[in-house]
């Protein structure tokens, strides 16, 4: 008789039988520390040939899971995928990369048990924020990586000693495969329709978001202009004395961070909250984030909430400014690549949905505009967004395999702004032809501050590897532009 591997210790674990469903980043991870503990590895993966099987179906039909004591599933498998479905039903517990790395966590150099996380999610703003985090915490001292949906595995740094703390990012992927997790401060920055083909409708999406709440000992961070972000503190069931912290662009009240006067303060964790507000930055230490029309809003929220989760921690608020004085922004965020014949051209190929796409457009003057946009919607409509932001439009150019959803929303709400659409073809040149037509429609512009933006409010992977990938298309294309002369 096989008798099951506990898996509630880090050496339950080395003993298990595991099955980690997917060899992307995070997948090939939780394997090598798996198996550097000593657990029975098996990889499963359709798409990788060095995966131990790489036919799910026939895996399956050996009956692969016999034995199994946990599976770990790629952020990228839904729920509904027929692995995880049978793990399930063979009552095989399925969890994320993220919830393999809490329970495997290990104690810091300093003695004083496992390093604390610090966790950011939401539809946008998630990277900038955990970046903005980590920056502020390194200028307090703190030896910190900024791990997870970001890049660096959560596995790897949560076994990791030498870290003092981790500002984890945590896409709703994730999330829902997590259970145990509870962050020393956790904060959902915006919830907005995404991904609802993988979550099936907005409110199994917002509760998987609402999760990172769960267990949190020290603060729940939320927007206060957003009451979903709100309704999701109100439901979290956390640790005694926790308490709830939202972030505003207006003046802020008591348990809250905000504005005042150019000014980010904090009325939240403050000793004198009640009655007064401490300083923490100002503008001048974001200037250098500004896009071409100012500072946009979204950038001082995902400042507020940086600061936010760090003053949990127990970050002096002077280290606020300095680490967001010293934080660098990540490549495909708003980023001018040149200006050609009084034309700018901005790559924010980040904007991988309606909500950052709506951002985005809000960042330039009215119909100034020629945008690039579509792709892969994710089950995502437009019409919120293109009826925001028609304002913005002087014309645009469609990409995507399915230009649908943006164009009929186009014809809806902004029937006045031409639209020219890229045809699929060749996807090897479907940049070249998009970066050609927003030029001329640009050029038709007979006004000073015309942006070609690419802000494509979908995925990528339609047409391109990654959203860095298609950035990347854009930038070449741009920089092979010479102006006419």
């Amino acid at each position: 008789m096989t008798v099951a591997a506990d898996l509630t210790t880090p050496e339950g674990l080395g003993r298990a039988r595991v099955v980690v469903a997917g060899l992307g980043v995070s997948g090939r991870a939780a394997r090598d520390v798996l198996a550097g503990r000593g657990a029975r590895v098996t990889t499963v993966d359709d798409r990788a040939p060095d995966a131990d099987a790489s036919d799910v179906a026939a895996f399956l039909a050996a009956d692969g899971l016999a034995g199994v004591d946990v599976v770990v599933a790629s952020p990228g498998w839904p729920p509904a995928h027929p692995l995880l479905a049978a793990a399930r039903a063979a009552g095989v517990p399925v969890w994320s990369e993220v919830e393999l790395a809490w329970r495997l966590r290990v104690d810091r150099d300093s003695g004083d048990g496992p390093a604390p996380w610090l966790a950011v999610t939401g539809t946008n703003g998630k990277t900038t924020t955990v970046e903005m985090l980590a920056s502020v915490l390194r200028a307090a001292g703190r030896r910190t990586a900024a791990v997870g949906n970001v890049g660096t595995p959560v596995v790897l740094a949560a076994t990791d000693p030498a870290l003092d703390v981790l500002a984890v990012e945590l896409s709703s992927f994730q999330l829902h495969h997590t259970e145990s997790m509870a962050a020393q401060a956790a904060a959902v920055l915006n919830v907005a329709a995404d991904h609802l083909d993988w979550h099936g409708s907005l409110d199994a999406y917002a509760a998987d978001k609402g999760r990172i709440y769960a267990g949190v000992e020290i603060a729940c961070v939320y927007n206060a202009a957003d009451r979903t972000t709100e309704d999701l503190v109100r439901e979290a069931d956390v640790a005694d004395g926790a308490v709830a912290v939202g972030f505003t662009l207006g003046s802020p009240g008591v348990g809250q961070v905000g504005l005042v006067d150019r000014m980010l303060v904090d009325r939240g964790f403050a000793a004198l909250r009640h009655t007064h507000a401490a300083e923490l930055a100002t503008f001048d230490d974001l200037a250098h984030l500004a896009g071409p029309d100012g500072l946009a809003p979204h950038v001082v929220q995902d400042a507020l909430a940086a600061a936010a989760l760090a003053l949990a921690h127990g970050v002096p608020p002077e280290a606020v400014g300095a680490g967001l004085r010293a934080y660098a922004p990540g490549a495909h965020r708003i980023t001018t690549v040149a200006e050609v014949d009084g034309v700018r051209y901005v790559d924010d190929s980040k904007a991988t949905n309606a909500h950052a796409a709506a951002a985005s457009l809000a960042s330039f003057a009215e119909g100034s505009v020629v945008w690039i946009a579509g792709g892969l919607a994710k089950g995502a409509t437009f019409d919120d967004l293109v009826a925001r932001r028609a304002d913005r439009l002087h014309a645009v150019v469609l990409i995507g395999e399915d230009p649908a959803p943006l164009a009929d929303a186009l014809a809806r709400h902004a029937p006045q702004v031409p639209v020219v659409r890229v045809d699929p073809g060749d996807t090897g040149s479907v940049m070249s032809r998009a970066v050609t037509e927003a030029r001329r429609l640009a050029e038709s512009r007979a006004a000073a501050g015309t942006t070609v933006l690419l802000a494509p409010a979908s995925a990528s992977m339609d047409q391109f590897a990654s959203y860095a990938a298609r950035g990347e298309a854009f930038a070449a294309e741009v920089r092979a532009l010479h102006p006419r002369g």
